[in-house]
């Protein structure tokens, strides 16, 4: 049975309320005035505090008041279940390569060309910056610059391993090359890097480059892939403040209007660290227009009538995290007369009992057919403290 059981994977959430464990531990009042890793302070500043003001008393009222006839919108499962995924170190990826195929490395090393196209990454830092028709209309680069441990529509371009990550985080010629792309594309979007913690604002040339970005959706696929990429290669620090300026310029600037939904089903979610999510959820909410339709907020709360209050998200639980499973597996183990149990096991017997596995939900985010391809992975399971 020992060797059964060890072969059965870590199990994946099967619904939206299962991949999302931003509000898990969470109140209304609960978070303090402190700054985390996300590099990004609570201060705000005075514009800031003003359109809270203006805005707190009709956000209070009409989170409290949903029509009936409002459209009932839902998240996106897709979304959902990748993110999951990333934000848990894909429990389930396969084992990693040998060094010398460390094809990521290697092209920020430019010691190799991206393929198909023949480019060095030295090419592409003096020569494409600012050549904006050339990074919109070329589609092979961008897994290149931002490599993930999952496939791009590229087939050319490699996933990174575990092995690969930290190879790449201690080679400092790589890095500075990373963020010069992160640099270049940027620009590219009309925003600057302002320092080292990875603070963001407008660059110079924004009113052209966001009027292009608020037309160009296929960007914001990119733009996921980047803030994964930032992620995994050690600078998770650098996604708050870029999130938080795409949530400003699409809710409170009107700027970009076009991009609301992809900052709230993947951007934000690409952050790693709950409370971060939940400080800038909450900022969302105070700025999203209708307030009712807000559907990324806390669980929500039943009153005397037993009723849901509106503009929650509906979340309920989140899946046990790889943490979690360890834990499930030492019990397990210890009580059941020194029999081996795996983890993946005791979640499986449960679902057995429990009549099966869940349906998945409808489909239904415009984005859903567009994120990258999800690849079929197994093998061992990834640690990560992160939910």
């Amino acid at each position: 049975m020992g060797n059964l059981v060890g072969s059965w994977r870590f199990k994946e959430p099967s619904t939206v309320e299962e991949c999302d464990s931003t509000w898990g531990s969470d109140s209304e009042s609960d978070e303090p005035m402190v700054e985390d890793d996300s590099g990004m302070s609570d201060s705000v500043s005075p514009a800031e505090s003003e359109r809270a003001a203006g805005h707190s008393g009709d956000a209070a009222l009409q989170l409290t008041d949903s029509p009936e006839s409002a459209p009932k919108m839902k998240r996106s499962f897709y979304a959902a279940r990748d993110l999951y995924k990333y934000r848990h170190s894909y429990p389930n990826y396969r084992k990693s390569r040998q060094p010398n195929e460390y094809r990521n490395l290697r092209f920020y090393m430019n010691k190799i060309p991206l393929v198909p196209d023949g480019i060095y990454i030295e090419e592409i830092l003096s020569k494409w910056r600012g050549d904006y028709d050339k990074l919109e209309h070329n589609h092979t680069y961008i897994q290149w610059l931002f490599p993930l441990r999952e496939q791009g529509l590229n087939f050319y371009a490699h996933e990174l391993t575990q092995d690969e990550i930290k190879e790449f985080q201690s080679t400092r010629e790589a890095k500075r090359r990373f963020l010069a792309a992160y640099s270049v594309m940027l620009d590219f979007y009309g925003i600057k890097l302002l320092d080292k913690s990875g603070n963001v604002a407008r660059a110079p040339n924004w009113q052209e480059r966001f009027q292009h970005l608020n037309e160009s959706h296929h960007n914001y696929l990119r733009i996921t892939r980047i803030l994964k990429s930032l992620g995994e290669l050690g600078y998770e620090a650098f996604k708050a403040p870029l999130v938080r300026l795409f949530l400003e310029e699409s809710l409170c600037n009107s700027t970009l209007p076009n991009m609301q939904h992809s900052v709230l089903e993947y951007f934000v979610y690409t952050i790693r660290l709950p409370a971060t999510r939940r400080r800038l959820l909450r900022f969302a909410r105070q700025h999203y227009r209708p307030a009712h339709a807000f559907l990324w907020g806390p669980p929500p709360k039943k009153g005397a009538g037993g009723s849901i209050g509106a503009g929650s998200s509906g979340i309920r639980a989140p899946a046990p995290t790889p943490e979690q499973h360890r834990r499930v597996e030492e019990n397990t183990a210890s009580a059941s007369s020194r029999i081996n149990v795996s983890s993946h096991d005791a979640i499986l017997c449960q679902d057995l009992v429990g009549g099966g596995i869940k349906g998945l939900p409808d489909l239904s985010s415009y984005e859903a057919g567009l994120q990258e391809p999800l690849m079929l992975i197994s093998g061992r399971r990834e640690r990560s403290e992160f939910s």
